[in-house]
């Protein structure tokens, strides 16, 4: 038989295991109650029927939940009631302290293929779950990828569910071991890793690692070490490129500026009639009547 659920006062429930929770966490909670109701009532089991106002009750679990009801201004709650002795409260009540230290991608995922199962898109998945669409096929992506480490390190919460969904995108097996490695160890960060991604995509797609380029006995697979070495080498390109952009930018206002004051002066105007130069760059011409239109 189904377990009866009954709207009782939250002033009349006693909490046995007290805990201090994340604030970002316990905003996810009262968000996600505001937006979609209380998704499973708490658990309660009677403590006293005998007091005038009315029975009392100890919880058994759903402290996030009573105290994102407080927040939200509710004064009752949807409980269902057990019979159980004090000691067992207290054991479950610490059990799910215990539970609720990590997150849980893993159940996450397992109500996401429940749900696909039942015919359900990532949107409508994503509504019901109260996640972003985008985490819907993140997580996917993370079952199919097969990497057992990863799903470890997003389930007991080392490394944030996102950089892992990122990871579990790399095609390779070994890749993703080895960015898990360097990302744990802080050789790279979030940022980086999407940009060695990048990198990985770019060697695979230009055939850069073809067996018949291989050497005989080389070790061809990708090391932590070198995807760090890679996106130092790739970083170093980027801020090489930004000091010639930057040199360049530089000696183009200088002539620009030049130019500007050249042709203001008339005999200047007139040696250039004279040599037949009627004619500039383009792109030199479009800074020199911006600068006029400025100036105008």
């Amino acid at each position: 038989m189904k377990d009866e659920v009954k709207i009782i006062p939250i002033d009349r429930i006693r909490i046995l295991n007290p805990r201090h929770r994340d604030r970002k966490k316990f905003e996810v909670i009262v968000q996600s109650i505001k937006n979609l109701g209380l998704k499973k009532p708490i658990q309660v089991s009677l403590r006293s029927s005998q007091e005038e106002e009315g029975p009392e009750y100890d919880l058994i679990c759903g402290q996030g939940r009573i105290e994102a009801f407080m927040a939200l201004g509710h004064k009752e709650i949807p409980a269902v009631i057990v019979e159980i002795s004090k000691e067992e409260r207290l054991l479950r009540s610490l059990v799910e302290n215990m539970a609720r230290r990590y997150p849980a991608p893993l159940a996450l995922i397992r109500e996401i293929e429940r749900l696909k199962a039942a015919g359900y898109g990532n949107t409508e998945i994503a509504r019901k779950l109260d996640i972003d669409n985008t985490m819907v096929a993140g997580l996917i992506t993370l079952k199919n990828a097969g990497e057992e480490r990863l799903l470890d390190a997003a389930s007991s919460g080392r490394i944030p569910l996102g950089v892992t969904m990122d990871i579990a995108k790399t095609d390779s097996v070994e890749a993703q071991r080895e960015l898990l490695k360097a990302f744990e160890t802080k050789q790279l960060n979030y940022l980086s890793i999407r940009t060695v991604k990048r990198i990985i995509d770019q060697r695979r797609f230009a055939g850069k690692q073809r067996d018949s380029n291989s050497r005989p006995g080389r070790n061809r697979l990708t090391s932590a070490e070198s995807l760090v070495n890679a996106y130092r080498r790739e970083s170093q390109k980027q801020k090489l490129m930004i000091r010639k952009a930057k040199i360049c930018d530089a000696k183009l206002v200088f002539i620009v500026t030049a130019f500007d004051k050249l042709l203001n002066d008339e005999n200047f105007a007139t040696l250039l009639r004279a040599e037949s130069l009627s004619t500039m760059p383009k792109y030199l011409w479009t800074k020199l009547g911006a600068k006029h239109k400025e100036a105008a």
